[in-house]
């Protein structure tokens, strides 16, 4: 009998390009699939509420009659130590402590590998002052002078913006549902306009549907500028992954 000739297997050779290779985890998408049906109405309110404030309020140089409800704005009564913490909360809206916070949120964003959360970190209270600066002009509401435009507050729509984007970062990462991330996203703004909106009127910088505006200017710009970052990065792993309701 003739002696079998044994050979070798060779192990099959992949086709080229379909090498396997680690690739990094996809990017995750700022607003979830399940939040952004929740956020869209409360957007649309947000701009309708500024939109009917900034009508109203249109070219006035006195308070309303909601402001004199709420506040006296102009009498700048507050005493220490109020004042000092007023002013300290006022310093978070000025450019050097906007700048200190947005910085610290960008290298979060960016330690926890989050670069679209990072963007949006400096796109969103951005996009959100930038509105109210626009607006001012067109209102042309003001307090204290014609030189001083009140309305909307730009600093209660900038820290009310960066609270909004800091609950959205911590909900993505945390991966909560979309009750406990929608409840979280909305405190988070509510408290930070507060504060900042106290500030404002107890340092008489503004009256309080200044305030009110501006907080609204936040609710409508930063879910749309989050979902515009979505949209120009790619969504990440909700369009491949079901949302958690």
């Amino acid at each position: 009998m003739a002696d079998k000739k044994v050979t070798a297997r060779r192990p099959a050779r992949p086709h080229q390009g379909t090498e396997e290779r680690e690739l990094p985890p996809p990017a995750r998408a700022l607003l979830p699939g399940a939040l952004r049906p929740a956020l869209a109405p409360t957007a649309v309110a947000g701009a309708l509420v500024a939109l009917v404030l900034g009508v109203m309020y249109a070219g006035h140089s006195r308070p309303g009659r909601v402001d004199r409800w709420l506040a006296d704005p102009t009498a700048d009564a507050i005493r220490p130590p109020w004042r000092r913490l007023a002013l300290a909360v006022d310093f978070l809206g000025e450019p050097a402590g906007a700048v200190l916070l947005i910085a610290a949120a960008v290298a979060g964003c960016l330690w926890l590998r989050r670069p679209r959360a990072a963007v949006l970190a400096v796109a969103g209270p951005g996009l959100a002052v930038l509105t109210t600066t626009l607006a001012k002009s067109l209102v042309g509401r003001t307090i204290h002078g014609e030189d001083n435009l009140s309305y909307p507050s730009g600093h209660t729509a900038f820290l009310s913006a960066f609270a909004f984007v800091v609950a959205l970062v911590v909900a993505g990462r945390a991966r909560w549902r979309r009750t406990g991330a929608l409840l979280l996203v909305l405190a988070a703004t509510l408290v930070a306009g507060v504060v900042m909106g106290w500030a404002q009127v107890m340092l008489s910088a503004h009256y309080p549907t200044d305030v009110l505006g501006g907080w609204c200017t936040a609710l409508a710009v930063v879910p749309a500028t989050a979902w515009l970052v979505d949209r120009a990065a790619g969504r990440g792993p909700d369009s491949a992954r079901p949302d958690h309701g």
